[in-house]
């Protein structure tokens, strides 16, 4: 009997036991839940003003300092070629000439026009100068007589300017069959062969005659983006990189500026004057440009991290009383890991260092 009892006292005794422990479980699990419970801590930092220098790397082309595409100024066949691609000329050097039998014919009929009204106007100011002799006796020529001379003089004279101005046209056109350089530079194309029809651009041939270039000196055009325009001046070094030589740095000092944004890509035109007396670069290639971006004033610098770029707005999380406070902002410059940031911020404002869109309006921040 007293064994009985005391097996029903053990089996109570544990059944409290194992109640009590299930028990001591759930009120932790329920404190692990507790919305009160202490949150995990987020890094932050306190805003504040520095200066940010960085370079602005985009894509420019190097261009001849000088280009031409030459065409012939009058309809006529290729005599000869005195140069081909890759000739350097120097200025005023014949590089080919052109022949056009009809234009040879007009200078032809020209001169003879010119030599006849020379004769006719030098027998009318004989003429006109006898008369002027024999009318200094009273009586023997009348006044109608010499005021008629006069007029035929003048008229011949008239005519005979009008005859060498036609023969000088003539012989600026005859002029044109001989194509001279109007620079010294490299001849870099050649779109025509000996005997060829030529004239000028629409009439004669689609295609220039030669393209004339200067390569002795480059330019370097880049399109600066409408948010860099403030940082770059004349006088300033950039360098740049090639892909024929990766290995080899260019640098070249800002020289011209279009004071304009281009309309398209809203951006303005800038250019660089390149020495290239060794031909090391060739026009048309595409360098990388490395423009310094120098920092004039002290703004608001702030990990990429901090700063997130969402769907409806850029922001930053700031700390409000421990509380998170979504900051709308505008991105300024930038690096690797840093930007400036413009907005409704002020310097000692304590921002979260890793900001995401899982942090709401409101949430704690220890």
């Amino acid at each position: 009997m007293n064994t009985t009892i005391f097996r029903r006292s053990t089996v109570l005794l544990s059944s409290i036991a194992l109640l009590t422990f299930l028990g001591s479980c759930k009120h932790k699990e329920k404190n692990d839940k507790d919305p009160g419970a202490e949150v995990a801590a987020i890094p932050t930092f306190v805003l504040k003003k520095q200066e940010l220098s960085t370079a602005l790397k985009m894509p420019g082309e190097l261009i001849a300092y000088q280009q031409v595409d030459i065409y012939a100024k009058v309809s006529s066949f290729v005599k000869t070629l005195n140069v081909d691609i890759g000739s350097e000329v120097t200025k005023g050097q014949l590089l080919m000439t052109l022949e056009a039998p009809e234009i040879s014919s007009q200078l032809a009929a020209a001169e003879s026009r010119l030599k006849s009204q020379e004769a006719v106007f030098t027998a009318s100011k004989a003429n006109y100068d006898r008369l002027l002799e024999t009318s200094k006796t009273p009586g023997t020529i009348s006044k109608n007589d010499l005021d008629q001379a006069v007029a035929k003089r003048n008229s011949d004279e008239a005519q005979l300017n009008a005859a060498k101005a036609a023969f000088r046209e003539v012989g600026s056109t005859i002029g044109y069959l001989q194509i001279r350089a109007p620079f010294s530079g490299i001849v870099s194309a050649r779109n025509v062969n000996l005997g060829a029809f030529v004239g000028p651009t629409g009439s004669g041939s689609a295609l220039p005659i030669f393209t004339l270039q200067d390569q002795k000196r480059l330019r370097l055009a880049v399109s600066i983006p409408e948010l860099y325009t403030g940082y770059l001046k004349e006088g300033d070094v950039i360098s740049f990189t090639v892909k024929s030589k990766p290995n080899s740095l260019f640098t070249a000092k800002v020289k011209r500026m279009s004071g304009a944004l281009d309309s398209r890509l809203r951006a303005e035109r800038v250019e660089m004057d390149v020495p290239n007396l060794t031909k090391q670069l060739l026009p048309g290639m595409v360098a990388d440009v490395s423009i310094p971006l120098p920092s004039n004033v002290s703004t608001f610098i702030i990990p990429k991290t901090a700063l997130v770029d969402g769907a409806e707005k850029i922001y930053v999380i700031r700390s409000n009383k421990n509380k998170a406070e979504l900051v709308e902002v505008k991105k300024g410059r930038e690096t690797e890991d840093k930007l400036e940031i413009y907005g409704g911020i002020a310097d000692g404002d304590v921002l979260v260092t890793v900001a995401s869109e899982e942090i709401r309006t409101g949430d704690k921040i220890k």
